[in-house]
């Protein structure tokens, strides 16, 4: 098994790929991005690589650019181990969140992943509806879930807190961990076959970084105690970075969510609350808005106690987020197009303004 496969590459990569091979480039994964600056993993080793500016120039948004986890062409610097990353391959699956701030524009936390590992703390801090959010996106991303709960030494109910996350992850195993005790990490074996990519997905202070010294073996992230205010570790991790594990998988650490912003999601909605929609389906009316309409088999299953009325509420308030972002993206496209047939214009008017001398 050669280095790039041993790191996830697989046939079809090989393919899109080559067009870029018959140029001279080589083919490399981003495992870490720092200010505008990408260590690549390519088949002799690291090297430091910057943008192509024809691919900056290109971009419309941030997620045409490379993102950690992502297969790119790189053109590389003869006698040392630099390279400019000319193009970056179709991804099989990413977890995207929006950007914080006010731009309504989409972030790439991972590229190339076949398990999400939701990473949630066992104290006082267990929140099922962000557990929710969690779970739309890494539907959306393509690939598989995986419910951590971090910290089980911290809990006196963990059967009962188990249950409360089961039901509201709907078939994804839910596992509990204490890296304390070293209680539970053999069960996400089965999840890092080599050759395999895992994104370590979560808020501030829910233990990933201590996690990630189980899954490596050594100190190879840094770990502060928590807080005795709130029960919450404080922030470690400050990028997002691939890495190799003993077993030969790779796992993407990223730094934890202070806000887990949606992004557009056309089929994790359906996933994570196939409980709800289900229910829907049996409605009187197709167009039923689960309010006081007649044979309302919502409503009907909220009475009965066959459903929470904070996960239906949990449920149509990610709706209405995901239609405004919907709405939000769709204007920025609009505006985009409107403004690239104005460059073309101007184009074909200097064109024919120059022809006329």
């Amino acid at each position: 098994m050669t280095k790039l496969e041993s790191i996830g590459m697989t046939s079809d990569m090989t393919s899109n790929f080559e067009e870029y091979k018959q140029k001279g480039f080589e083919l490399g994964r981003i495992a870490l991005e720092h200010k505008h600056m990408y260590r690549v993993w390519l088949e002799d080793g690291d090297y430091l690589c910057t943008l192509a500016g024809k691919l900056t120039y290109e971009a419309v948004g941030r997620e045409d650019l490379p993102a950690v986890g992502d297969w790119v062409a790189v053109k590389t610097s003869a006698g040392e181990k630099k390279g400019t990353i000319q193009g970056i391959m179709p991804r099989k699956s990413k977890f995207s969140r929006k950007a914080a701030g006010m731009v309504t524009e989409e972030q790439i936390v991972a590229a190339n992943i076949d398990t999400v590992f939701i990473v949630n703390s066992l104290n006082d801090d267990l929140n099922l509806r962000r557990i929710e959010r969690y779970l739309l996106l890494a539907w959306e991303s393509g690939a598989n879930p995986v419910i951590i709960l971090s910290k089980a030494d911290l809990t006196t109910d963990l059967e009962d807190k188990m249950d409360q996350v089961s039901a509201v992850a709907l078939g994804v195993p839910v596992i509990a961990v204490s890296v304390l005790n070293e209680n539970g990490t053999d069960e996400l074996q089965r999840f890092l076959a080599p050759g395999k990519t895992i994104a370590l997905i979560g808020s501030s202070g829910v233990g990933k970084s201590s996690l990630v010294n189980s899954l490596t073996g050594y100190q190879k992230q840094a770990v502060q105690d928590i807080r005795e205010s709130d029960d919450k570790g404080k922030h470690t991790t400050t990028h997002r970075e691939m890495i190799m594990l003993p077993g030969g998988a790779v796992l993407i650490d990223t730094p934890g969510m202070r806000e887990v912003q949606l992004w557009t999601s056309d089929e994790g909605i359906s996933e994570s609350f196939a409980d709800i929609e289900e229910f829907a389906s049996a409605c009187r009316f197709r167009d039923c808005m689960h309010n006081n309409e007649p044979g309302c088999a919502v409503r009907e299953a909220i009475i009965e106690g066959e459903l929470d009325e904070d996960r239906f509420a949990s449920y149509k308030k990610l709706q209405r987020e995901l239609a405004y972002i919907d709405r939000k993206v769709d204007k920025k496209a609009q505006a985009e197009e409107k403004r690239n047939w104005k460059n073309i214009n101007k184009e074909i008017r200097q064109k024919t303004k120059f022809k006329g001398k």
